[in-house]
């Protein structure tokens, strides 16, 4: 059993594969702070929650935006379930040409998106991610990495509205009703939501006039449930995009 973990600045997302097949998820608070010992609680834990052997891990591989986190990640391994250990980055076959100015300030999770966009599609792509901030990255027809946008996410700004205006309440984006909100509540939501969406649609819409208009648009990351159905952009929604990116480059690296 492969473990796929995915660390974000705000969640971790971590994936058990059984061979291809995805056989649980489940998402943690990402804390910077955590410890080797710590990570093994929560990842024994959840296997333990969903019925599923720790003594079965084979591996673990890890993409990260949290630097200090990856020692960690590989003491874990070493202690708690004596697998190797495989962290996205210059050393790992992904299988994909980087053709950015300087590959190694590439961030692994936009990468993983990216091996698993081209091997979804098999072709021109741009992968969308909502995460703490929204990364819209580019692949080539023959499978290169060209690039890509990274803004300002969803939470985050609503973080800072908040903090900023006083008048203006912390609130739980949904998908609204109508584009005109009626109070404070709908206001806010129809505003981020379909602010957000358009924000999505223009890049994209740039960034298709770059690399061809048959370019297959995928989403995925925490809010795109709740964004991409307002966008006309977004081809298709995979919430597993990024966990299966990271088996794919397991495989490609044994």
């Amino acid at each position: 059993m492969l473990l796929a973990v995915d660390v974000g600045n705000t969640q971790t997302h971590v994936g058990a594969f059984d061979g291809a097949d995805l056989i649980g998820d489940w998402r943690l608070a990402t804390r910077g702070d955590s410890t080797a010992d710590e990570l093994a609680l929560a990842i024994a834990g959840s296997l333990q929650f969903r019925d599923l052997d720790r003594a079965a891990v084979t591996g673990l591989i890890l993409s990260t935006v949290v630097p200090r986190l990856a020692p960690e990640y590989e003491r874990l391994c070493a202690r708690h379930l004596s697998a190797p250990f495989l962290p996205v980055g210059p050393a790992a076959r992904t299988g994909m040409p980087i053709l950015i100015d300087n590959p190694h300030e590439l961030g692994s999770d936009r990468l993983v998106n990216a091996v698993s966009a081209f091997a979804k599609v098999g072709g021109r792509c741009l992968s969308v991610d909502f995460g703490t901030s929204i990364n819209v990255d580019a692949v080539s027809a023959e499978g290169e990495y060209l690039g890509g946008i990274i803004a300002p996410g969803l939470e985050v700004s609503i973080d800072a509205l908040s903090s900023r205006a006083a008048k203006l309440p912390r609130f739980q984006l949904t998908r609204p009703e109508r584009a005109i909100g009626r109070n404070t509540q709908t206001a806010l939501q129809s505003g981020f939501a379909y602010g957000f969406a358009g924000l999505v649609d223009g890049v994209v819409g740039r960034m298709r006039d770059e690399l061809g208009e048959d370019a297959t648009v995928i989403a995925t990351g925490g809010m795109a449930t709740t964004i991409a159905p307002l966008c006309g952009a977004i081809d298709e929604v995979d919430p597993y995009l990024t966990l299966t990116g990271l088996r794919l480059i397991w495989e490609r690296n044994r």
